[in-house]
């Protein structure tokens, strides 16, 4: 049996959405996507996205990339998957070799991966030389069966309004998500501070929905907001939801995400899904509160390399 490990074609397309919803059936991933991120990566990524033959067929995947908008130089990541009915026949391991290899060529030193928290994923990790850090969590709602809380009220002066609103000139847009971003936990630090790098990576991926991420504005300033990835068909994802430092502590999250939530039920969707980091205990109780429960989670890992 021959496994063969090589740069994704526009024809792998459906083959890879059928490996990433076996593996992540939490995450919205949609054949557009595929081609978006292989179409418009940031040069300074060396971005690929691999994919593993086996016996002729696509049943193995993996992105691979500099972490270009971090202040550390030489940290990478990558995120080997393997459709669960080949597992066990060298192929996560073709992957990730051959994904380590470009990363080193091209100056990491550090590599990041999430791994399913399974004792095969963790076994298979350690057994490559990487370490665990930190758990995070996925969450899911039945959005079709769901009885949501009642939103909450905004405080005075506050409004609401979609991503769809700033369409114009999403710049503010882009300062809300640089500030609530900067402030995430997490293992590599993110400075947005390319506007038209974000314009290209965030706002125009194929899988926001501005219409269903919503804002809250308050003194004619964003406030807060949520962003909707969807699929398009069934599926929504909370891809980011944050509070601006000045405006914490009235709220303004939960009113964002009841108002998308429920706009996302309106228009057809069933399954609304959200993860977070496991010592983001706000957020965490925030999802609780809607209903969220927590259907797998992940172990982040890291090899240094040299």
């Amino acid at each position: 049996m021959t496994v063969i490990v090589r740069d994704f074609r526009p024809e792998d397309a459906a083959a890879v959405v059928r490996v990433r919803r076996a593996t992540v059936p939490y995450a919205v991933t949609t054949e557009e996507a595929l081609h978006f991120a292989v179409r418009g990566a940031n040069p300074a990524s060396k971005y690929r996205m691999l994919v593993a033959e086996y016996d002729g067929e696509v049943v193995g995947t993996s992105h691979v990339a500099l972490a270009y908008e971090s202040d550390e130089p030489g940290v990478a990541r990558l995120n080997p998957h393997v459709r669960p009915d080949h597992t066990g026949k060298g192929i996560g391991s073709a992957i990730l070799r051959a994904a380590e290899e470009h990363l080193a060529a091209e100056g990491a030193t550090t590599l990041y991966t999430w791994v399913n928290d399974v004792p095969a994923g963790r076994a298979f990790a350690e057994r490559r030389g990487y370490s665990p850090l930190r758990t995070a969590h996925f969450q899911r709602l039945d959005l079709a069966a769901a009885a949501l809380p009642e939103p909450p009220v905004l405080p005075a002066g506050y409004t609401l309004a979609t991503a769809a609103d700033f369409a114009d000139d999403p710049r503010s847009v882009f300062e809300a998500d640089a500030e609530a971003t900067s402030d995430e936990p997490g293992d590599i630090s993110t400075d947005l501070d390319d506007y038209e790098d974000w314009l290209n990576q965030t706002w125009n991926h194929p899988c926001l929905d501005h219409g269903l991420s919503t804002v809250v504005v308050g003194d004619g300033r964003i406030a807060a907001f949520t962003a909707a990835h969807t699929d398009g068909a069934s599926t929504y994802l909370s891809a980011m939801t944050g509070t601006l430092r000045d405006h914490r502590g009235l709220g303004l999250a939960k009113a964002a995400k009841a108002d998308s939530l429920r706009r996302a039920r309106a228009a057809g969707y069933t399954d609304a899904f959200t993860n977070n980091d496991a010592g983001n205990g706000p957020m965490l109780a925030v999802n609780s509160w809607f209903g969220y429960q927590i259907c797998a989670s992940e172990v982040r890992h890291v090899r240094r390399l040299g």
